[in-house]
C-alpha cells in the first residue's frame, strides 16, 4: 500500500487541479458574458445568470465524485446517510454539511504538506473556529471567483472608473490578520485595482479585536476629495458603525465624489449595539455623502470560496457557479418562495474542500436569491463583525 501512496497522491493533486482549472475558465467566461450584457446599466435588476441548469449540475455532479474520492472525512459522511456519487443523481441531491462540522473535521482534499493556509472563522476567544484548507490552487480559484462576482456587483456602470478609485478597507492589513478570509478578498481587490497597501486603515487591538485608525480613515476620504476620484470604501458593519460614531462625535461630514461605493458585510452579535440596516445605510448616507444605491451588502463566509451580495436593499444573489437553498429546519426540503428556513449553499468553487455547506443563518427564500434574516437563536455568534468591536 505504501509504494501507491505517491501515485494517488499525484493523481489526486491532477485530478482536483484540472477541474478547477476548468471551472475557473468557466468562471472567466460566464463573468465576461456578465458585464456586457449589463454594459450601461445603472443598477441592473436582475445580473445574468449564464451557466444553465443542466451544466451546473454536472459540475457538480463531477466534484462531487472528486470530493466523495479524495476528502475522506467528507466521504464517511456521505456513507454514513447512504449518498454515494452512484446513488446521486441531481446537485440537490448531494450530502451538505453543517458549517459546524469545519470545527471538528479536516473537510479537505489536500494532504498536510499541501495546505499553503488556512481561513478560520471569526468569532469569540472562547470559540473553536471552523477551518478551510487552501493551497496555491484553491487560491487562485478562490481570487478569481471573488474579483468577477464582486466587480459585476461594485463597478455596475461604465462611469465609475475602477482603476482610479480611492480605496478603503476598514480592517487590519493582511500581514496582522494572515488567517481571514475577509482580509484576504481585501487584499486580493486592493492587487486587482493596483491600490497601496496603506489603504488597509484598522489595526489589532490588544485582546485581538479590530480597531480603526480614524487619522488614516480621514486622511483617505480628504485624499478622495483632493483627486475627485470616486472612493470605495469596505468594511464590516461594526467597523462603519463606529466610523459613523466618530464622525457624529467630532461633527464631520463628507460628500465623497458622485459614483463612491460602500460595501458592507457582518452582523452585530455579542460586542455592542445592533442597528438596522436600513439606519446603517441612512446615516453612511448622511456623513460620507454615498448614495443609497451606491451601498452594497456583501454576505461570505471562511467556510466558502464565493460571495453574494445585495444591491441597493435588495435580495442577496450568488453567482452563477454557486446555487442557494433556503431549507426548512422541520422537513429538511427547500421552503417556498417568501417563506423562512437555513440558507445552503453549494459553491463550484470549493473545490478542495466541501462544496456543499449548510449555515446557521437563516433567510427569506426570494425567487433565485435571499433575504438574510441572521443567525438561528442557537448558533454560537461568529462573523467578521465580532472582531470590529
Amino acid at each position: 500500500m505504501a509504494e501507491n501512496q505517491p501515485e494517488n497522491k499525484h493523481r489526486m493533486n491532477k485530478e482536483l487541479s484540472n477541474f478547477a482549472a476548468r471551472l475557473r475558465e468557466t468562471i472567466c467566461t460566464v463573468s465576461r458574458e456578465g458585464r456586457e450584457a449589463g454594459e450601461g446599466k445603472k443598477v441592473p435588476s436582475h445580473l445574468p445568470r449564464d451557466l444553465p441548469e443542466r451544466q451546473f449540475s454536472e459540475l457538480a455532479l463531477e466534484l462531487f465524485a472528486l470530493q466523495f474520492k479524495y476528502n475522506s472525512a467528507y466521504r464517511k459522511i456521505c456513507e454514513a446517510r447512504k449518498l454515494t456519487p452512484q446513488a446521486v443523481e441531481h446537485w440537490t441531491q448531494i450530502p451538505f454539511v453543517p458549517t459546524s462540522a469545519f470545527k471538528e473535521l479536516e473537510l479537505t482534499s489536500l494532504a498536510p504538506p499541501e495546505r499553503a493556509a488556512i481561513f478560520y472563522s471569526s468569532g469569540t476567544t472562547e470559540q473553536k473556529p471552523s477551518r478551510h484548507f487552501h493551497c496555491a490552487k484553491s487560491f487562485e480559484l478562490y481570487e478569481v471567483s471573488l474579483w468577477n462576482w464582486f466587480e459585476q456587483n461594485i463597478f455596475v456602470n461604465s462611469e465609475f472608473r475602477i482603476r482610479n478609485a480611492e480605496l478603503v478597507c476598514l480592517t487590519p492589513p493582511p500581514a496582522q490578520a494572515p488567517n481571514s478570509s475577509l482580509v484576504h478578498m481585501f487584499e486580493t481587490i486592493r492587487k486587482e485595482l493596483d491600490a497601496a497597501e496603506s489603504v488597509f486603515v484598522g489595526r489589532l487591538a490588544s485582546d485581538g479585536s479590530w480597531v480603526l485608525d480614524f487619522d488614516a480613515v480621514l486622511a483617505a476620504l480628504n485624499s478622495s476629495l483632493v483627486t475627485r476620484h470616486a472612493s470605495l470604501l469596505l468594511g464590516t458593519a461594526f467597523s462603519f458603525v463606529h466610523l459613523l460614531d466618530f464622525l457624529a462625535e467630532k461633527k464631520l461630514r463628507f460628500q465623497l465624489p458622485e459614483n463612491s461605493r460602500v460595501m458592507e458585510t457582518g452582523g452585530y452579535k455579542n460586542r455592542s449595539r445592533s442597528m438596522p440596516k436600513a439606519e446603517l445605510h441612512a446615516l453612511i448616507t448622511k456623513f460620507l455623502g454615498v448614495s443609497r444605491e451606491n451601498i452594497v451588502c456583501e454576505y461570505g463566509m471562511s467556510e466558502l470560496s464565493s460571495q453574494a451580495y445585495a444591491i441597493s436593499g435588495g435580495k442577496y444573489q450568488f453567482p452563477p457557479w454557486a446555487r442557494v437553498q433556503i431549507i426548512s429546519p422541520e422537513t429538511g426540503c427547500e421552503v417556498a418562495d417568501g417563506a423562512t428556513g437555513l440558507i445552503r449553499i453549494f459553491d463550484l468553487a470549493n473545490v478542495f474542500s466541501v462544496a456543499a455547506v449548510q449555515t446557521e443563518d437563516l433567510g427569506i427564500r426570494r425567487d433565485d436569491g435571499f433575504e438574510l434574516i441572521g443567525r438561528t437563536k442557537s448558533a454560537e455568534p461568529r462573523g467578521c463583525s465580532l472582531m470590529a468591536a
